[in-house]
């Protein structure tokens, strides 16, 4: 009869249990490091999309006001979210809100609400004055999408270009100033 080896029992050890845990470890971390990244650049592809509706509003505003004095929606105020459709009749930024940008036209329209990805309402502010180089400030509230007349964009500024053209630029979370332009 063969004599059976009592010490001999299989199993992992130490070393073997601790290097799969440590691998495990690097996984989790690495997907932990990646995964808040990957959601902010998806935010900040909606953002992009979003300005770049903006621009196609603008334009189509342009189109259909081709023989008014106003090649862009005047005035240089600040629209917040649902008070926009709390806006007098003949105020045409507020129109150009309403019926371009197709943000609802009741508190009970949500389907098209112009949100960021994380639920704020963006705000617009058209700038009619400026014909200096337009850096987007650094000290301003978050979602503000600022247009401005008579520019260009030249990286991740605006600056001075022909009175019809308009550069529309809006802080990304994760990558700087978007600035988009009509050209």
């Amino acid at each position: 009869m063969a004599k059976q080896n009592i010490n001999s029992k299989k199993g992992f050890t130490i070393i073997e249990v601790v290097l799969v845990l440590a691998i495990a470890g690097l996984i989790f971390l690495m997907v932990f490091v990646a995964l808040p990244a990957l959601q902010r650049s998806q935010r900040d592809t909606a953002r992009r999309n979003d300005i770049a509706r903006v621009d196609t509003s603008l334009t189509q505003y342009q189109t259909n006001h081709q023989n008014s004095s106003t090649t862009l929606p005047p005035d240089s105020r600040v629209w917040v979210g649902a008070e926009t459709f709390n806006c007098g009749t003949n105020d045409e930024s507020c129109k150009f809100v309403r019926d371009y940008m197709n943000s609802g036209v009741s508190g009970t329209d949500k389907k098209n609400e112009f949100k960021d990805p994380d639920g704020t309402f963006y705000s617009l502010q058209i700038d009619t004055q400026g014909n200096d180089a337009f850096a987007y400030p650094e000290t301003t509230m978050n979602h503000i999408v600022y247009i401005r007349t008579g520019a260009k964009c030249k990286d991740d500024t605006a600056v001075k270009d022909t009175p019809r053209h308009y550069a529309v630029l809006y802080r990304l979370e994760g990558a700087g100033v978007y600035c988009i332009d009509d050209q």
